[in-house]
């Protein structure tokens, strides 16, 4: 690959293409079962060849294409394990990994952005990329001053790119809608276009990164790597070495994925309490496992994040509504569950919903929640989306009556991702526990200490 295919023209055709090769497979498949192929052997190889296909164009593509790739990668837990197979190893390469940019043309982003005396500025500069994702690119090196450092170069013509992709895909977005049932993949293209400004906004990205390391500079748990230097389209973090998550969930020991999963779900939580920012590109490329600080007790293994690229803003932290609504669900408290919906708008006016059918509904969404500690799953993770996505199912009917308003729309992404991850880990994760420490409104506020009687001690 020489450079990122920037012409419209080009980009849209590759994209248009994918479609048309999923239903070109699908009658070649046929044609296989007509001369005797079993059903079963013919299915699975129409499957991985639709896999390569989608990797290949998606990963050759980046901008948008890839984007959409890695937002797809942490739910492929809700498809069926057959054919979950197939497209999860090469969804989960997008996670970690795309065809680089050639040297030449990196060194040109920096001397163009840091100054034609670029390398003054590193001990050592690593041409070829550690990592590659959407937008951009990461090189390893070393800073003047000797500190090991991540180099973040946005790809030439990212912007562009970007949104060409995404207008594109949401053409055909109800094609892609089969990867993962119950989940309906324009809003989440929408979402993408909206936040296109921020994302290539490198500037944006390192002021919530030195947030973030700042608030968790003496974390036992959570480990953010500090900015270095930033200009447009260059940025300098510190290096952090690690297990990358996509391994843990590959090969990773019980002791891993559970300890992984834990501080997943305490740094969701937590972060937008302690920094009103929250993380929101929760794909398994941006985390690391990292052994624990010496001195520290056995299997105190810590979470390094990475990529503060994509955030949304809650200046007093996660709604309470969401705790409330929470908490009232699993006291079954279904008249007061459903007047805090129709107050946020959940529940439009112009909808009328019996308030016990909506408690059904969320009741076994929630159950990570309702026990000390829960096992996340594939096989829970689809059973969830098989009763919601199911048209003859009464959770599929209520579902299509509620609403998401526009201000909730990236926290229920992130969780949703969130939850997709854990449930790749297979992580046993006491979520009750971070749910009352950092999530507002899920304790109910108790009443001021009653006066002491007069004469009392």
């Amino acid at each position: 690959m020489s450079d990122l295919p920037r012409k419209a023209v080009t980009r849209t055709a590759k994209l248009a293409a994918l479609p048309l090769g999923f239903a070109g497979r699908a009658t070649w498949g046929l044609g296989k079962r007509i001369g005797g192929r079993s059903a079963e052997l013919v299915a699975r190889e129409v499957q991985q060849r639709t896999a390569d296909q989608l990797f290949k164009t998606l990963g050759e593509l980046k901008g948008g294409a890839m984007k959409l790739g890695q937002a797809l990668s942490v739910f492929e837990s809700a498809l069926p394990e057959e054919v979950a197979g197939p497209y999860r190893a090469a969804l989960t390469k997008l996670q970690e990994a795309a065809p680089p940019l050639p040297a030449h043309t990196v060194h040109g982003v920096l001397a163009e952005r840091i100054g034609e005396d670029w390398r003054e500025y590193f001990l050592e500069f690593e041409d070829k990329p550690s990592a590659a994702a959407s937008i951009g690119q990461v090189h390893r090196g070393v800073w003047h001053d000797g500190r090991e450092v991540a180099v973040k170069v946005q790809y030439p013509g990212a912007g562009e790119a970007l949104l060409s992709d995404l207008t594109q895909l949401s053409r055909f977005a109800r094609l892609l809608g089969p990867l993962i049932p119950g989940m309906d993949i324009k809003p989440l293209i929408k979402e993408m276009r909206d936040r296109v400004s921020e994302e290539l906004d490198y500037e944006l990205e390192a002021q919530a990164q030195r947030v973030h390391a700042t608030e968790f500079a003496d974390d036992p748990d959570v480990v953010i790597p500090g900015v270095v230097h930033q200009s447009d389209q260059v940025l300098v973090t510190e290096w952090m070495d690690g297990i990358p998550l996509a391994d843990v969930i590959a090969d990773g020991t019980a002791e891993q994925r559970d300890r992984a999963g834990q501080l997943l779900a305490r740094f969701l939580f937590s972060g937008p309490a302690r920094t009103g920012l929250l993380h929101a590109d929760p794909h398994p490329g941006n985390f690391r496992l990292l052994p624990e600080e010496e001195g520290a007790s056995a299997g105190a293994w810590r979470l390094g994040v990475l990529d503060f690229g994509t955030v949304d803003r809650l200046p007093g932290g996660l709604p309470g509504t969401i705790g409330e609504s929470l908490r009232m669900t699993l006291e079954g408290n279904a008249a007061a569950v459903y007047g805090l919906l129709r107050e946020e708008g959940f529940v439009k006016e112009s909808i009328e919903l019996e308030p016990d059918e909506v408690l059904d509904y969320l009741l076994p969404i929630i159950e990570p929640a309702q026990v000390e500690e829960f096992t996340f799953s594939r096989g829970w993770l689809r059973d969830q989306a098989a009763r919601i996505a199911d048209p003859r199912s009464p959770a599929h009917q209520l579902g299509r009556q509620l609403n998401l308003p526009p201000s909730y729309l990236l926290i229920h992404r992130v969780t949703l991702s969130t939850i997709g991850v854990l449930c790749q880990l297979g992580a046993a994760v006491r979520l009750r526990d971070e749910l009352e420490a950092w999530l507002p409104g899920f304790v109910a506020e108790t009443e001021g200490p009653e006066p002491v009687a007069e004469g009392g001690a």
